[in-house]
């Protein structure tokens, strides 16, 4: 009722505020407004209803990180004096983010949407003011860039501690994020953490909760699919609840309407919360409505499976568990042959999302097609092969051509996962999938993609003096648009994206303009 009445431009301004009494109070004030107005109210009785019921929680407070510090050594990496000062403008950002939880948070947690949690942690930025899952990958690294290695162990524990409390790490800080979760990337942020700081103590004491993050993945998430009379294990992204998300309730609540039976808006609101947890989400205009992410399984997920098993298979062998990090070599390798068989086009050279329903792959480019490349999820004797058909496929699908980024997809739908918008996450995992190979080429194209979005990134500061979530691909330094909100500034993601990438290309990058003269190079 009240998503549906628009009392607020944002659906997710309403569901982040905290009710002024406890949660039995609440429902009896709203029974008695419903039957004092005859069970329609107006829209103006549901907004009068709302402020004396609701309020805002102040529920994060401004925290500077006590470890951190003014000149991490990867500044000194950097070569050119503007992107150095850009870098440390960045390592500032870090006190900007972050934000710590007042104790009456805990003492009333059934009047906060809010999930309380006893660390310090970075948001994103923007109207994110909770944890989010696979962004927090991101900003992981560039904290251990900015040798913040306390502030990352409590976020981690933080997201442990998801684990110990629901059993998954929810899509983010709040209740209404535990229908769903997002890109499984915790185990790969310990294994960040552990390379930098070789916290062994931190390993043992978690390792547990680790396997139980990447066994709710097997246990929820997988299907079989069959190629070639055989069958194999692969996951998908799929959130069973029920209703509209919480957040976009009344976007999801439109949408439905536009479907002729209770059944099949049932499936469609588990399809959006599925789509929603592969990290990749909406806007509120369009016709979604014939969505099915269930049936998709994505080239993504999977190789981030494989990582999670392979990592576990490490985490165990430095333990002393050889039993059990043989059991999870098994796995991953496994995991390893069943991408290869299910996503690997050899038609198109590179790897492909798999319809399941129509037993065939989607034949799209999304930079995400690489992500077994950021995985290392394939035979490393195959290395070359794989990194010279990356190249080609990248080289083909002109995206060197898009000096803001590499678009998400050439689709024009206005979504905010589609064409013309470039997201940090897809970026990295591209450039970096390039640059594992070790192949000269597949290094030489890894660095005209980190140079094109460094540019477009340094441009869009120097414009606006802000990092964005998202940026034009064909606009160098344009912040990115569609969606269901308006474009976010901070940018937990973009911030650490960038830093990994000056991190490793800072000797070499200057701050000059970019040209358009790429023909003659390819």
């Amino acid at each position: 009722m009240v998503q549906n009445a628009h009392i607020y431009e944002d659906d997710k301004t309403f569901v982040d505020k905290k009710q002024k009494f406890h949660t039995n109070e609440t429902l009896q004030y709203f029974e008695d407004f419903i039957a004092q107005t005859g069970g329609n109210p107006s829209r103006l009785q549901i907004e009068e209803f709302v402020n004396s019921t609701f309020e805002d929680g102040k529920e994060l407070q401004p925290y500077t990180p006590v470890d951190w510090t003014e000149n991490p050594a990867f500044l000194q990496k950097i070569s050119d004096p503007d992107l150095r000062s850009w870098a440390k403008d960045l390592n500032e950002f870090w006190k900007n983010l972050t934000r710590i939880m007042p104790e009456t948070v805990h003492e009333h947690q059934d009047q906060y949407s809010i999930i309380y949690v006893s660390n310090p942690f970075v948001i994103p930025g923007g109207r994110f003011r909770e944890f989010y899952y696979w962004d927090t990958y991101w900003i992981v690294q560039g904290l251990l860039l900015s040798e913040m290695y306390d502030t990352t162990r409590g976020m981690l524990e933080n997201f442990l501690s998801m684990v110990a409390r629901y059993g998954f790490v929810p899509n983010g800080g709040r209740v209404y994020y535990l229908e769903r979760s997002q890109p499984p990337l915790l185990i790969p942020m310990v294994d960040s953490y552990f390379t930098a700081t070789n916290n062994v103590t931190f390993l043992k004491n978690n390792i547990q909760l680790l396997e139980a993050e990447f066994q709710f993945w097997m246990a929820n998430r997988t299907v079989n699919i069959t190629k070639n009379g055989k069958d194999y294990t692969l996951a998908r992204y799929y959130a069973v609840s029920e209703g509209p998300r919480p957040e976009s309730y009344s976007d999801d609540y439109e949408h439905a309407q536009e479907l002729h039976t209770e059944e099949e808006k049932r499936q469609f609101y588990i399809n959006i919360k599925s789509a929603a947890e592969s990290g990749w989400d909406f806007q509120a205009g369009g016709n979604i409505t014939n969505i099915q992410t269930e049936y998709i399984i994505p080239v993504d997920l999977n190789a981030f499976l494989y990582l999670n098993a392979a990592l576990l298979s490490k985490f165990y062998k430095i333990l002393g568990n050889l039993e059990k990090s043989q059991h999870y070599y098994n796995v991953s390798e496994q995991w390893k042959a069943a991408v290869t068989a299910v996503h690997w086009n050899e038609e198109q050279g590179t790897w492909l999302d798999y319809d399941a329903l129509n037993d065939r792959p989607r034949e799209y480019f999304y930079p995400s097609n690489l992500a077994p490349l950021w995985t290392k999820c394939y035979d490393p004797a195959s290395a070359a092969y794989y990194a010279s058909r990356s190249v080609q496929y990248v080289t083909n699908s002109t995206i060197l051509d898009y000096l803001g980024g590499i678009p998400t997809s050439f689709e024009m739908t206005n979504e905010q996962w589609d064409y013309p918008n470039a997201w940090p996450p897809l970026q990295i995992i591209a450039i970096q999938g390039l640059a594992y190979t070790n192949d000269p080429s597949a290094n030489n194209l890894a660095y005209e993609l980190a140079n094109n979005w460094v540019h477009a990134n340094h441009k869009g500061y120097r414009d606006k003096h802000a990092m964005f979530e998202k940026y034009d691909a064909v606009i160098p330094g344009r912040y990115g648009g569609g969606g269901e909100y308006d474009v976010q500034t901070g940018f937990g993601w973009t911030n650490g994206v960038i830093m990994e990438l000056l991190n490793t290309y800072g000797s070499t990058l200057t701050s000059e303009a970019r040209s358009h003269a790429y023909s003659n190079r390819r």
